[in-house]
């Protein structure tokens, strides 16, 4: 699996805390990086697309290079803008004017020196004329004109932009950011997403840290799979409402919602030694009211023979506590060791197939029809449920109206039943299917 990116590549450097991931969230036009006052808020690379005037690039934000780092987990930090930085065309460097220089502000300096990579100097929070004026105290670290500027305000981004584009490589074509299918890996916390991933993308892509909670931004990565084109998306785990900690953690859940709703097919991984808890049942519950393609994903299985479990035992558990997902598929793999990888993805694509799967007209007729005949709807009293027709409305997922001359005499087990003579005929492996019911005559 080849990991491609068909855009030039800008990434924002700097030290903690100088409003990079502002600057980040100005330039794509959404609030895409979370933004906190926090010290070191964004850890992971983050990246999107974007564009400026007929320009389209790939903009990445980074965590704060510090000169201090020095814990496992920052350590792991750094290495993460190491490679943004390497993989970047142009880099943008930001610095704090209200601030001034500092050993950690020298220390990135040198760093972008020793990459040789074309570079955009930004005294960010410029926000005033003595602040613009001191921004020149920054032509000390020897690297390129400060440009004064203030993300927060919108100020002083079209000098900058025109620089950076001024520096952008010409000399290829770069297509817009187009794939085949979108999937994320969605879960609890420390349930082994981020060690999936890059164990997906054969690569460091996603910090990895038995600190639970690790990931806060959801990551997009794109590579090639069969002649497939396929994004995917890390996320920060989702806890319990109530254990969901307010500021950074709260907008890194968010954003695991958002990526549910970007995604076409998620991957709801589960921890093997833990298998179904209460919370992976809400997470489910996130995805399915999403309307997404799910595959059940039964992640640390090298764990399994310490754990004395087989694949049938923890099908037929997790059966039993997703009694709601029954139709989703099951895989078992190992981000440690790469196990199960190949049948993950190939579940993805199937799954985003049924997702996409569209019903022949006159075949929904005679699936409905022949449910009716065989099973026809109960009494309510007086009352008596007609169906006079059904049509599939859109795929995506597969959706269908039922057009009633009562939709309140609809019960619950009904309308299961009809979902399941559906199943019976067309599978819809891992999609769930959205049913209407209508009054007939209207709109």
């Amino acid at each position: 699996m080849d990991l491609s990116n068909l855009n030039p590549c800008v990434a924002i450097i700097g030290r903690p805390n100088v409003g990079k991931s502002t600057l980040f969230n100005l330039l794509v036009g959404v609030r895409s990086s979370i933004v906190s006052d926090m010290y070191g808020t964004t850890r992971d690379r983050v990246n999107l697309n974007t564009s400026w005037g007929d320009r389209i690039f790939t903009l990445v934000d980074t965590g704060g290079l510090d000169v201090d780092m020095t814990d496992n987990l920052w350590i792991k930090v750094k290495s993460q803008i190491h490679s943004a930085i390497n993989e970047s065309d142009v880099l943008v460097m930001v610095v704090d004017a209200s601030i001034g220089i500092t050993p950690s502000d020298r220390y990135v300096a040198e760093v972008v020196r020793k990459s040789g990579k074309p570079l955009v100097l930004a005294a960010n929070k410029s926000d005033n004329d003595l602040r613009e004026m001191s921004a020149s105290e920054f032509f000390e670290l020897g690297l390129t004109n400060p440009i004064p500027i203030s993300a927060y305000h919108n100020k002083g981004i079209d000098k900058l932009m025109s620089e950076l584009l001024n520096l952008l490589p010409t000399n290829q074509e770069y297509d817009d950011f187009d794939v085949d299918l979108k999937f994320s890996l969605i879960g609890r916390a420390n349930v082994g997403k981020s060690m999936l991933m890059n164990a997906i993308l054969k690569e460091d892509r996603s910090i990895v840290h038995g600190v639970p909670g690790t990931t806060r931004d959801s990551l997009d990565s794109r590579f090639n799979y069969n002649d497939k084109d396929l994004l995917l998306i890390d996320t920060a785990g989702i806890r319990r409402s109530g254990k969901i900690e307010a500021g950074v953690e709260k907008y890194s859940v968010l954003r695991t919602l958002q990526s549910i709703d970007r995604s076409d097919v998620c991957g709801l991984v589960i921890d093997a030694s833990e298998l179904a808890t209460a919370q992976d049942t809400h997470v489910a519950s996130n995805i399915l009211n999403a309307f997404k393609g799910i595959v059940i994903v039964v992640n640390k299985w090298d764990l399994s023979s310490q754990l004395s479990m087989t694949e049938d035992d923890v099908k037929i558990k997790i059966k039993n506590k997703f009694k709601f997902l029954d139709f989703a598929p099951i895989c078992f793999t190992s981000g440690l060791n790469g196990q199960g990888l190949n049948d993950l993805i190939n579940k993805v694509i199937d799954v985003n197939y049924e997702w996409n799967k569209t019903v022949p007209r006159y075949d929904l007729r005679r699936i409905i029809m022949t449910a009716i005949g065989n099973n026809p709807p109960s009494n309510s009293g007086k009352r008596l449920l007609k169906i006079h027709s059904v049509s599939q409305d859109k795929k995506a997922p597969p959706s269908f109206t039922f057009y009633v001359n009562n939709p309140d005499l609809v019960h619950f087990s009904y309308k299961r039943y009809l979902e399941n003579c559906l199943r019976d005929a067309y599978s819809f492996l891992g999609s769930p299917i959205r049913m209407r019911f209508k009054k007939l005559g209207k709109k």
